[in-house]
């Protein structure tokens, strides 16, 4: 995923927050990523953080908003690109992972993670994350031929995929996780 963030002088206090929110939460864990390191990175004083969002918690739900839009449209763009290139709806959603995967930056799914982390104690999470999850879900289904057993085979794709995730984040060798997904997705796509 490319992040495109306007550059800080261009940014309002909140979206300063947001983004210095959004890349430490990715990199180091919403748990791990006290209020007074993203007061730091995002160079606002402690009272404009809290006007800005009174809470922890508050912040958390918009990081995951934040991320989801950012993350849904990069997704459905990639995967756009790579079909449009002549490729099989399979080998366009490996070639999509795999470029994420890639990334110097990648620490799997942000909504995984926050799930993991937070889910028990905060339900909303879990509902943000059943969301996501859901219109990955119906992007993927885009993909696969019309009829009956569509709903089904693009979850059993979108699984498949949570599965490359996690094992890509627990470093196994890409090309490994790559080649056990086309072969698990492939059937899918067969009309």
């Amino acid at each position: 995923m490319n992040p495109t963030h306007d550059s800080p002088a261009q940014s309002s206090p909140r979206d300063r927050i947001l983004v210095a929110a959004h890349d430490l939460f990715y990199r180091d864990g919403v748990r791990a990523t006290g209020i007074d390191k993203i007061i730091e990175q995002s160079k606002v004083a402690k009272v404009t953080f809290y006007r800005q969002y009174p809470s922890k918690d508050d912040l958390i739900h918009a990081y995951l908003d934040y991320r989801h839009v950012r993350w849904i449209h990069w997704f459905r763009t990639t995967l756009d690109a790579q079909i449009a290139t002549g490729q099989s709806p399979a080998d366009a959603l490996v070639a999509t992972l795999a470029q994420w995967f890639s990334r110097d930056d990648f620490r799997g799914c942000a909504f995984l993670n926050s799930s993991a982390e937070l889910g028990t104690a905060d339900p909303q999470i879990l509902e943000i994350v059943r969301e996501h999850k859901d219109d990955m879900t119906s992007a993927i289904e885009t993909l696969i031929a019309p009829g009956a057993a569509r709903a089904a085979k693009a979850r059993a794709v979108a699984l498949a995929v949570d599965g490359a995730i996690v094992h890509a984040q627990m470093g196994h060798p890409l090309p490994l996780v790559l080649d056990s997904l086309r072969t698990l997705i492939s059937p899918m796509f067969a009309k």
